[in-house]
């Protein structure tokens, strides 16, 4: 058997072997009920994101007991006070915590606060303000859904860059369902470091193609925008499908296994630039790692949850969200490497650097999702 066999056998070991222990993206869970002028709710943190910013394990013994969040409960209520703030127009609705206790995900254990509010005048259009996190985490990602007694449930997330989201009672059509969730599918791609990073290793050779071992400038720019055209959508139809069978309940599959698989994705991507080892056939590859990203996401979507009616057109926006993202950077990006294809500071300064860094973040991610070990990846990223 031949190099290249061995090396996607390593690579595929060393990803299975792992997932047991990947580590989910940092987020949290906001559920709110307006009813008149007061607003009920809950909202679920992790526990690992609370030890990181106040630290929980007091005895340092590597767990988090029931007695350590219980003695962190002042200091837990105080943070969400004040990384939350809710408001009726200019009036500011005083935001309360009723009780703590703990809660059960798929990705681990959070602690779960009952949250209470008086907005003093009925409640039509509720502004909301979410800054948790955000200053120690740019990969923490707020998820919201809101319920304003009409039985239609509103959704957005919050980040760094949309800490304030706003939403009127009635507003839950058809129409708003489209348009957030098709924002969202754009911003899944443009803020998704994980989504961009794969994204790269499949752009950077784009308009190149192997020959004999060798990389040979491609000759025609509307060839090289097809090419990688066909691929973006072989990926965007595969997230989907995976994406849309997770989310009708068809199969479920553990956070930890998908985070580690598309930590490995990202590895394979910049690798193959560098030792070749498919070349031919790419769309079957995008689609494959399609598959893994769409069921990465889908434990997003159905913890922030999916409108009861409309279903159907969520999925749709978002995965036409994802598929614009894309093929606004094809747009962009194609063009330039072209004029850039025939110049040895292309291949020399852009394909193998580019592609080495590719391989070496997502190498990191690996082992930090695999062996539940901090390794610094995000730090020297500045994204935490």
């Amino acid at each position: 058997m031949n190099v290249r066999f061995w090396c996607s056998l390593a690579l595929l070991s060393l990803a299975c072997g792992g997932t047991a222990y990947a580590h989910k993206a940092s987020d949290s869970l906001l559920y709110l009920n307006v009813d008149g002028a007061h607003i009920e709710g809950r909202w679920d943190i992790a526990l690992r994101d609370l030890e990181f910013a106040i630290g929980l394990d007091t005895d340092s013994d590597g767990a988090i007991t029931w007695g350590e969040v219980r003695g962190a409960q002042p200091e837990i209520e105080a943070l969400a006070r004040d990384q939350l703030a809710l408001s009726v127009g200019e009036r500011r609705c005083p935001l309360e915590t009723t009780k703590l206790r703990i809660a059960e995900h798929s990705d681990g254990h959070y602690a779960v606060l009952d949250l209470s509010a008086d907005c003093r005048t009925t409640v039509e259009r509720l502004k909301i303000r979410y800054d948790l996190f955000f200053d120690l985490d740019a990969q923490h990602r707020g998820l919201f859904k809101l319920d304003f007694g009409t039985g239609a449930s509103q959704a957005g997330i919050f980040s760094p860059e949309r800490r304030t989201l706003s939403f009127e009672s009635g507003s839950g059509g058809i129409g708003r369902i489209v348009r957030q969730y098709l924002i969202e599918g754009i911003w899944h791609v443009w803020t998704g470091l994980d989504h961009m990073l794969f994204l790269a290793g499949l752009f950077l050779p784009a308009v190149l193609y192997r020959r004999q071992g060798r990389w040979i400038a491609a000759e025609s720019l509307g060839a090289a925008v097809r090419a990688t055209t066909i691929l973006v959508t072989a990926f965007t139809v595969a997230h989907a499908i995976t994406l849309c069978l997770a989310a009708t309940g068809a199969f479920s599959l553990p956070s930890r296994l998908i985070e580690s698989l598309v930590a490995a994705t990202v590895v394979f991507a910049g690798l193959n630039n560098l030792i070749p080892m498919v070349h031919r056939r790419l769309v079957w590859l995008a689609a494959g790692f399609g598959l893994i990203h769409g069921a990465a996401i889908a434990s997003a979507l159905l913890d922030l949850g999916l409108p009861a009616s409309g279903r159907v057109w969520a999925l749709l926006s978002f995965n036409l969200g994802v598929e614009a993202a894309q093929l606004a950077l094809v747009a962009c990006l194609i063009p330039i490497s072209f004029a850039l294809r025939k110049q040895a500071l292309y291949r020399y300064c852009v394909l193998i650097p580019g592609s080495i860094a590719i391989t070496l973040i997502g190498l990191g991610w690996l082992i930090e999702r695999a062996f539940l070990v901090d390794i610094g990846v995000m730090d020297m990223l500045g994204l935490k």
